[in-house]
């Protein structure tokens, strides 16, 4: 990238940062400093408020880097994320959002916890929380280094490591200064310009066919090297069985994990009832919907000008392609529109990852704090601040999450949302549902439920080809390979169900008819919600 490019996108990158710590700094002098304040942002967002940040939570780097490279490389399978991604809010809307709401205050643990033995519970549902937000941080992280790759002309690697820490720091500063209401309006703010700036892309991409999709579609197959094989199945999944197993695999992580993830079941706190918990789903549905389907063209939009061999040229795993898509459109590289729409694209991909990094850093450190901090201190010691151990848990997430994302820095982003979507759907949505929805689910059949599902998840991916035994692996020289699968989602989710109905039916524990009665009043009229 030319000087010019570097010079207009850092000033873009630097008006978000001051804009976003202006007003982290402005909320951080007029919070209470109380629990509720910190995790939930007082309740006192709006259900269009509250729409625009969940859908400002949910519109990621894997979204608008990671997708649409995937589409740009691979055509139809690439889709597979976007209806995945989509129909997961189906799940959200109708099995969990009002229930959650009602039966909650912070976290998933206090909905388990409601009709349980708390101390294990939240010691289980805690630990959970953290891993899945650890897993979504690290493809953040990863799209914040290819993006100022792309920028300093890829060639330094020290810049992309110093760009993954910078981030890591912004986030904590967002979340230990302005906590829940920070964070939202920096997700709204966010969710407007990624709107906006994805509508003008995909205009100029139809603008360019002259509005003709079919045209586009036929140009992105014969660009992409694959003809006709470009717009139909199996280009990426269709190999042999393996490849259609992690297919299947995928699909289950997103449309199931979605419900599963802490930063998402926390926005529905934020709200004051859970009809507003509701309507907040239908507002984040048609903001994501309307996003996703901009992302078909811009994926399809640069394979047809781009052509897939520059996209993996810029970067292997096509994380690049919307800004290099954004540069060509505004008349290639050198011309001043086309300098002005990659900055105003990258500066918006950066807001972001610095927007959704702020989420799921509060979720997991709300998840250490009132979860695992709370069960685990000792009897009769003094407290400390629920808040602020959480702010010391934001800083311990940030350096954990920079250490994986500097080690994962040549993975798909949307590929790590991906296996992030599997632990949560493996561990987090069968404990919720049972809690939900079972009435004999005892307090061993949660916690096995939380394990079941952890466990295995998390080990089937170290034995998967994403740590080793392949040279796109993370640890290439390493052959640690015997699960055959990328995504563990198609073992590890019916584990997870499994063993929470094990856990259940071999207790000796006697189910709690009355608690079980009040949590499911609670849930379906919000008598007594917090």
């Amino acid at each position: 990238m030319t000087e010019e490019h570097q010079t207009l996108a850092l000033l873009l990158f630097s008006a978000f940062v001051a804009v976003t710590l202006g007003i982290t700094t402005w909320v951080s002098r007029n919070r209470r400093g109380s629990a509720e304040e910190f995790y939930a942002g007082g309740r006192l967002f709006s259900p269009m408020e509250n729409g625009f940040a969940i859908a400002g939570d949910y519109m990621s780097a894997a979204s608008f880097l990671g997708v649409t490279g995937l589409i740009a490389l691979f055509g139809y399978d690439g889709l597979l994320y976007v209806v995945g991604f989509l129909v997961a809010w189906l799940v959200v809307l109708f099995l969990v959002a009002e229930l959650v709401r009602n039966c909650g205050r912070f976290t998933m643990a206090d909905v388990v916890a409601a009709r349980m033995r708390e101390r294990p519970v939240r010691i289980a549902a805690g630990t959970s929380s953290v891993t899945v937000s650890v897993l979504y941080l690290v493809a953040q992280m990863v799209g914040a280094g290819s993006l100022v790759a792309l920028l300093l002309g890829g060639t330094s690697e020290a810049a992309r490591d110093w760009t993954v820490i910078g981030v890591g720091a912004l986030m904590v500063i967002y979340v230990s200064l302005g906590g829940m209401r920070a964070t939202t309006w920096i997700q709204i703010v966010k969710a407007v310009l990624l709107l906006g700036g994805t509508i003008v892309l995909t205009v100029l991409v139809l603008v360019r066919f002259h509005g003709d999709v079919d045209r586009l579609l036929l140009t992105a197959a014969e660009r992409s090297g694959h003809g006709a094989a470009f717009l139909a199945p199996g280009l990426k999944y269709g190999g042999d069985w393996t490849a259609r197993f992690d297919f299947i695999s995928l699909g289950l992580a997103l449309v199931l994990g979605t419900a599963g993830l802490p930063h998402i079941l926390s926005r529905f706190y934020t709200v004051p009832t859970a009809r507003a918990a509701r309507r907040s789903v239908v507002w984040a549905v048609g903001l994501i919907g309307g996003f996703y389907l901009m992302t078909i063209v811009l994926g399809f939009g640069a394979a047809a000008i781009l052509g897939p061999d520059a996209v993996r040229g810029s970067n292997a795993a096509g994380n690049t392609a919307v800004p290099l898509l954004a540069l060509d459109l505004g008349g290639g590289a050198g011309s001043t529109g086309g300098t002005v729409l990659f900055a105003i694209v990258a500066a918006v991909a950066f807001a972001t990852i610095l927007a959704v990094v702020a989420g799921i850093t509060l979720a997991s450190s709300a998840s250490v704090a009132h979860d695992l901090y709370a069960s685990l201190r000792r009897r009769g010691g003094k407290p400390r601040s629920e808040v602020a151990v959480a702010r010391v848990a934001a800083v311990g997430v940030g350096v954990v999450a920079i250490a994986l994302g500097l080690l994962a820095r040549d993975l798909n982003v949307a590929f790590l949302v991906g296996l992030a979507f599997a632990v949560a759907a493996s561990a987090n949505l069968p404990v919720l549902l049972y809690s939900l929805f079972w009435r004999g689910f005892t307090t061993r059949g949660a916690v096995w439920a939380v394990y079941g599902g952890l466990i295995p998840a998390v080990v089937l991916v170290v034995l998967s080809p994403v740590v080793s035994g392949s040279p796109d692996s993370l640890f290439p020289g390493v052959d640690l390979q015997y699960f055959p699968l990328q995504n563990p989602g198609l073992v590890s989710i019916p584990l997870g169900f499994l063993a929470g109905w094990l856990g259940t039916v071999t207790s000796t524990e006697v189910p709690d008819e009355a608690k079980h009665a009040e949590t499911e009043v609670r849930s379906l009229t919000g008598a007594g919600a917090a």
